[in-house]
């Protein structure tokens, strides 16, 4: 894509965004997106077939951005219990920062089609895997118990960290998320160590 092409990309995805975390997916309507993102709403079908590619791109950007943090933030430790740490904190952060994503990917994304949370899984398949990995690492080099069931594990980690930012949302975002970390990483920590 040429670089207007691209910026007009990203304020579509930008305005979706708004639009979905104020109105919801299924409430929302290209008009408002096109509206939000200061673009014909013809110039929304130049790049998106549907509303639901918009919520599928929206998540493979923002979502391709997170990951990328979390594997370049682990990259210099060997230290599991530190690698969970950056992962905890970059997650409560970013969402945190950006209440609308936060609010897209932990409410909407439960509303959608099968089909669509099917293809957003494929997009968050990446960084279960690296937690994984940081499990399997922790086990490997003697942090956490052997007998750890590795994908359990990941899955509860990420479902806790899931679960404390939709609460978080729910409660208005009543109190910061970054200082919920300390508290997670030791409910995590005490689960998995020996």
């Amino acid at each position: 894509m040429t670089s207007k092409k691209t910026e007009k990309y990203h304020l579509i995805l930008q305005g979706a965004l708004k639009v979905f975390a104020e109105n919801g997916y299924h409430r929302s309507q290209v008009s408002k997106i096109a509206k939000a993102a200061g673009v014909a709403d013809g110039t929304i079908y130049l790049y998106f077939k549907r509303k639901e590619d918009i919520l599928i791109h929206l998540f493979q950007e923002k979502l391709g951005e997170l990951v990328n943090k979390f594997h370049e933030s682990v990259a210099e430790t060997n230290d599991a219990c530190e690698a969970l740490r950056m992962i905890c904190t970059i997650h409560y952060t970013e969402l945190e920062n950006n209440p609308e994503l936060a609010y897209v990917t932990q409410i909407e994304m439960r509303q959608s089609e099968l089909e669509l949370r099917k293809e957003i899984g494929i997009t968050l398949k990446p960084y279960i895997e690296l937690i994984e990995n940081i499990v399997q690492q922790g086990i490997d080099n003697g942090q956490f118990r052997a007998n750890l069931n590795v994908k359990l594990v990941r899955n509860l980690i990420f479902g806790s960290m899931d679960e404390v930012v939709t609460s978080w949302l729910l409660s208005g975002q009543k109190y910061s998320l970054r200082d919920q970390v300390d508290e997670t990483l030791q409910f995590f920590i005490h689960g998995v160590s020996k």
